[in-house]
Order: structure tokens, then sequence, then C-alpha cells
């Protein structure tokens, strides 16, 4: 059975942000769970220190990467988790996630919460991912 992905939107608002109320997804055959990515390095040290916009760009890179070792992309993502320090902040960068998302034609469903701090020191943004295929 082929993958099958419909959008729950019992109201509409959501999807102009970008994301649905609900996915249903049927047909799957391999369910993926993302850790938190941050803007590590490929060798665990922290990047962009203070610079939000940057920290999500390679958080991105991150989870893509862990996407890509699965056989997966983007466009499989059914959830985002996404962590910050800063919400209002996060909201002046959105649109780097909100590119990446479009550009991979998916809105998956999507939690933001703000946090006091997250694992490592420094670290803004930390996105959290669940894809199928």
């Amino acid at each position: 059975m082929a993958l099958e992905r419909t959008a729950i939107n019992p109201v509409t608002w959501s999807v102009d942000l970008g994301f649905n109320q609900g996915e249903l997804v049927t047909g799957q055959s391999r369910t993926l769970y993302c850790s938190g990515q941050t803007a590590m390095s490929a060798e665990g040290a922290p990047q962009h220190e203070g610079d939000l916009a940057a920290q999500l760009e390679l958080s991105l890179d991150n989870l893509e990467a862990v996407l890509g070792a699965a056989g997966m992309t983007l466009a499989n993502l059914v959830r985002l988790n996404v962590y910050t320090t800063d919400v209002d902040l996060l909201f002046q960068h959105y649109g780097v996630l909100a590119a990446r998302l479009g550009a991979a034609r998916v809105s998956p469903t999507t939690t933001m919460l703000g946090v006091t701090r997250l694992a490592i020191p420094g670290q803004l943004v930390e996105l959290e991912g669940i894809a199928v295929a």
C-alpha cells in the first residue's frame, strides 16, 4: 500500500501559517523518530552562539542529515516540535523554517514551545521530528 497523507484541519487558520492541525497517514511502511537537532557541528561542537537564524538553519541541516541517513527528506515529516529559549526572536526568523518546509512542499503538524534553556548552553533552538515513508 502506498503512503498517503491527508491533512486534517477542522479550522483552517493554521494552513496560512504553514502547518496542519493533524495529518492522517495510512499505508506507511517506516516511521523515523528524530532526536532534537540543534546547531552542532559534526564533531559535536556548538555553533553560532547568539545567532538564532544561523542556529535554525544548521538545526534544519542536521535534521535533514538524519532524515537523509534513513532515505527520507523534509517532505517525509509529519510532526515537528520546535523548542526555543526565545519565542519572540524565533518568530523574527521563522521564515528560515517556513521557506525550507515550503520548498519541501510539506506542512507537518507543529508545536512551538518556549523553554528556559536547552541541554547545550548557548543553543537557542532545537528541532525534533517524526517522519514516515
